[in-house]
């Protein structure tokens, strides 16, 4: 008798993250392994050999619909994965329904979702996402809003570090600049072809019209390239190979026009007093860099004004830190390949209660409770003089 049933082997199957293109070698011992174990596995032998892309499409097939899930503040990345997840999902007969928690803020982001006419919908808890299967993109852990916790998606896609998984489906690949990238690749693997729409007649939905079923509209082709761009700073910055692969299948069906106006929206006047008080206030111990800009109404330009101070002569990875209603926010950027500024950040706040901080090798973030930096919890405190003396430290690999 076998010891696991076929059945039981898909569902097994299911839970195991979409690793097989990074270890080929692992899968297919484990496979091996399995196979002879039940005595019969060729379900769980035709599951890890299909594509993840063919796997995510059974998922999202076996529902009515679902609610794609972007992470609180979604950026551009995040945006185009939640509608390439929509492609897909309208192309098996499912409804997708693209949601996120906290607000779109920085200008390139509002106007990613203004001149591509999105239709996107803001949930403040959990009991606001009324399907029973819900899709992560471009994170792998709910969060951001009451309820998160409790959530169980069925579906992962993700180019970040940490380890949320997919009931069903899970495709995190961190060597990926962006997620988009992932998406791109999946379209590219479906041989889908484009065809052009005028996002200004769509009235909120595109008529396919003669269309072929499996095409993909041309402001989502814009979209997922500008998301690789935003995530990539333009392909010079934590970029793969495959980044570029995708950005070359997509720029057959951008429109020009439509990602010219994303790229180069208008700037918030906040944001240049917040990239003034940076430069201002800056502190080099070269090759690092540290700027405090005080308090801010708009978090957003904390991460613009690092990117403005990581290009100092003579800079090769800052920290800048700003305040709003009581939470200190972290923006870390890095081009030295001694310093992942992910890991620094997340060296430092890692002591504070209730902090969170991490990210990629180039770019990282956290956010500190003033409360908790001043003792509240089973902790000394630090203040923020002690803070800028640790980001340095962690940056020179001290921490």
């Amino acid at each position: 008798m076998n010891l696991l049933a076929q059945g039981d082997l898909v569902s097994l199957a299911e839970r195991v993250p979409g690793y097989a293109s990074e270890n080929p070698v692992l899968v297919a011992g484990v496979v091996v392994g399995l196979v002879v174990l039940a005595g019969g596995g060729t379900a769980l032998y035709r599951y890890l050999t299909r594509s993840p892309v063919s796997r995510l499409r059974s998922v999202l097939a076996d529902y009515d619909a679902v609610t794609v899930l972007m992470h609180p503040n979604p950026d551009p990345d995040a945006m185009s994965s939640a509608l390439a997840v929509d492609q897909l999902a309208a192309a098996g007969g499912t409804d997708a329904r693209l949601c996120y928690s906290g607000e779109i803020r920085r200008p390139e982001n509002r106007a990613f979702e203004t001149v591509l006419d999105l239709d996107f919908d803001r949930v403040e808890s959990a009991g606001e996402i009324n399907t029973e299967a819900v899709v992560l993109v471009d994170h792998n852990e709910p969060r951001g809003f009451p309820g998160a916790e409790k959530i169980e998606p069925v579906a992962v896609i993700d180019h970040h570090p940490g380890g949320g998984t997919g009931a069903a489906f899970t495709d995190v690949r961190t060597d990926m600049g962006a997620c988009a990238t992932i998406f791109a690749e999946y379209f590219e693997e479906l041989e889908w072809d484009f065809f052009e729409v005028d996002v200004a007649l769509t009235d909120g939905g595109v008529d396919t019209g003669d269309v072929p079923e499996e095409a993909m509209p041309s402001h989502v082709a814009t979209g997922l390239i500008y998301g690789i761009q935003s995530d990539t700073r333009s392909l010079t910055n934590g970029c793969s190979a495959a980044d570029f692969a995708a950005a070359a299948y997509l720029y057959r069906g951008i429109d020009s026009d439509l990602l010219n106006r994303i790229a180069n929206p208008q700037v918030d006047a906040e944001v240049l007093d917040v990239k003034s008080r940076a430069i201002s206030e800056r502190e080099v111990r070269s090759p690092y860099g540290f700027a405090d800009v005080g308090e801010v109404s708009n978090t957003d330009a904390i991460p613009q004004a690092a990117d403005e101070l990581e290009t100092l002569e003579g800079v090769s990875a800052v920290v800048v830190i700003g305040e709003k209603e009581g939470t200190i926010r972290i923006a870390g950027r890095s081009r030295d390949d001694r310093v992942h500024i992910g890991r620094a950040i997340e060296a430092v706040v890692g002591d504070i209660p209730m902090a969170e901080g991490g990210g990629h090798a180039r770019m990282g973030g956290g956010k500190v409770s003033i409360d908790h930096m001043d003792g509240l919890g089973p902790s000394e405190g630090v203040s923020k003089a002690d803070l800028r003396e640790q980001l340095f430290e962690a940056m020179a690999g001290e921490r």
